[in-house]
């Protein structure tokens, strides 16, 4: 396994994990879905989006899960219990941390196989992508959660 595999690998299981924790840590399920002021999205929402994401774009596309994603529902769907957005948090961990580990060397030179940006990009500059992109709702999520 190549050595930004394994580094994407630490950092989605980090930050998965971190992502089940936040969301354990909110006082009420009610919380975790209000949007005030100039917040937009709830961290409710932010959970799911990150999960679709992840779901899709590693384990549909690079890992063959069959996975459907419905965007628009992660930004729509609203009062899920704080223990069904859990159980997505740790599928997605699953799903992502298989996906990686049957991923080979080479792999991470070969062209991403699905066109996100508009133009080619390797896997592994497309995992680079996915581990910020975590990273960054994570924060808001963390900003959320102590907000409210």
């Amino acid at each position: 396994m190549s050595l930004l595999i394994t580094s994407t690998q630490k950092i989605f299981e980090r930050d998965l994990s971190i992502l089940e924790k936040e969301i354990s840590l909110y006082q009420s399920e009610e919380s975790i879905w209000l949007i005030q002021k100039e917040i937009k999205n709830s961290s409710g929402n932010l959970c799911l989006h990150l999960c679709g994401n992840l779901q899709y774009y590693v384990g549909a596309v690079l890992g063959n899960s069959e996975y459907i994603r419905n965007r628009e529902l992660e930004f729509s769907a609203k009062n899920i219990p704080k223990e069904k957005l859990i159980h997505e948090v740790q599928t997605t961990k699953r799903v992502v941390m298989s996906t990686l580990d049957r991923l080979g060397t080479n792999s991470i030179e070969m062209i991403y196989p699905v066109d996100v940006f508009k133009e080619p990009m390797t896997i592994g500059h497309f995992l680079i992508h996915l581990t910020a992109h975590l990273g960054y709702h994570l924060g808001q999520i963390n900003y959320h959660r102590r907000l409210i």
